[in-house]
């Protein structure tokens, strides 16, 4: 289903998201990566949850300072094998959030903070496309602790560390948690889990991992 967001709210700020619209954004980014158009791939058991709280009230131990705005172009994650490019996920006529237009490769959502800004950004990713393991389909097995990079079009790679990957009943998706206010930057990567069903084409959960800014530095040439 898809949702419009408000004309008077046209995007997210760089370090917050607005009042009144959180509940509408949750549905349309998760909708990247929830539907497929053939039978999924193969789904192991998600295990639930890491030890560390997603969102905390202030950063973590070690955090690099925030930067200013720049369109991330790559996501790196060697614990679970993904190297992809990002492509830019905007708002459609309709007012709902474009999606990727297969299983490869990520998108990034250009109304939120771009990754190490203040406050948290938004990647969003497909778990299978026509039967075949989509960008995030190990997002499950990723571990609190594992790194993530994402390379910046100004030429910084910024490094997340993962604190949690939950796994969320869509009718209780932590909206505030997921989209709220941070006082230091953060990442949080969405696709979907849990089982599939066959009718609606669309999978009854959503698996999020949580991660937070720990190093800045010059990305490597490509």
């Amino acid at each position: 289903m898809r949702h419009r967001i408000p004309e008077r709210h046209p995007r997210l700020t760089r370090s917050r998201v607005l009042a009144g619209v959180t509940a509408l954004l949750t549905v349309i980014a998760v909708a990247a990566g929830c539907s497929s158009d053939a039978a999924p791939a193969p789904t192991p058991s998600v295990s639930g949850s890491g030890s560390v709280a997603p969102s905390g009230a202030g950063a973590s131990a070690g955090a690099a300072a925030p930067l200013t705005r720049s369109a991330p172009v790559r996501v790196q994650i060697p614990a679970i094998g993904v190297d992809s490019a990002l492509m830019q996920l905007g708002l459609q006529v309709d007012g709902s959030l474009q999606v990727p237009p297969a299983g490869f490769p990520a998108g990034w959502y250009t109304g939120a903070p771009t990754p190490g800004e203040l406050g948290p950004a938004i990647l969003a990713g497909h778990v299978d496309w026509g039967g075949q393991p989509g960008v995030f389909y190990h997002l499950r097995d990723l571990q609190p602790g594992a790194e993530i990079t994402v390379t910046r079009q100004d030429g910084r790679a910024t490094v997340f560390r993962v604190t949690q990957v939950k796994q969320y009943p869509k009718d209780e998706f932590p909206t505030d948690v997921v989209y709220g206010d941070l006082d230091h930057p953060g990442l949080r990567l969405i696709t979907c889990g849990g089982s599939f069903d066959r009718e609606t084409r669309n999978y009854d959960d959503n698996v999020i991992a949580f991660a937070d800014l720990i190093a800045t530095h010059p990305a490597a040439p490509a």
